[in-house]
């Protein structure tokens, strides 16, 4: 009887009986949320050297000369690349900032939206601010 007992135990799972029938447990979702967080971090180390290092270099030069360096497909690339990188890095931060530190439902909906939308537009503003400066000069 004793040995039923232990059978039945080392059987049943670690989740309660609701998070089954809801179908929760780990949150398998999170880790797309955190692998996107990491490789973020990972390409914004060498685009943020290049881009202070960048910054440095072109203290000294005129507008012209500022408009002809970005207008190299490899410096508006790069500028791009940095541009996508670091807001998606930031609207993935703010999103688990959000989620971890407001309670209310509907006020978390509308952060987590507004979150987004403004990432949406930060980005899609700059790289329409790259584009006008390439092609009319500034």
């Amino acid at each position: 009887m004793a040995d039923a007992g232990n059978k039945n135990r080392a059987n049943k799972s670690l989740r309660s009986d609701l998070g089954r029938v809801r179908g929760l447990g780990s949150a398998k979702e999170g880790v797309h949320h955190w692998w996107a967080q990491r490789m973020t971090a990972l390409a914004l180390i060498p685009l943020s050297l290049w881009f202070v290092a960048a910054l440095v270099f072109m203290t000294d030069v005129d507008h012209a000369t500022a408009i002809w360096w970005l207008g190299s497909p490899l410096t508006l690339g790069l500028m791009g690349l940095f541009l996508i990188a670091l807001i998606y890095h930031a609207v993935l931060g703010l999103q688990v900032v959000i989620e971890d530190y407001i309670h209310g439902h509907a006020t978390k909906l509308i952060l987590l939206l507004l979150v987004q939308a403004s990432g949406f537009a930060l980005g899609a503003a700059g790289i329409v601010a790259m584009l006008i400066i390439v092609i009319y000069g500034g």
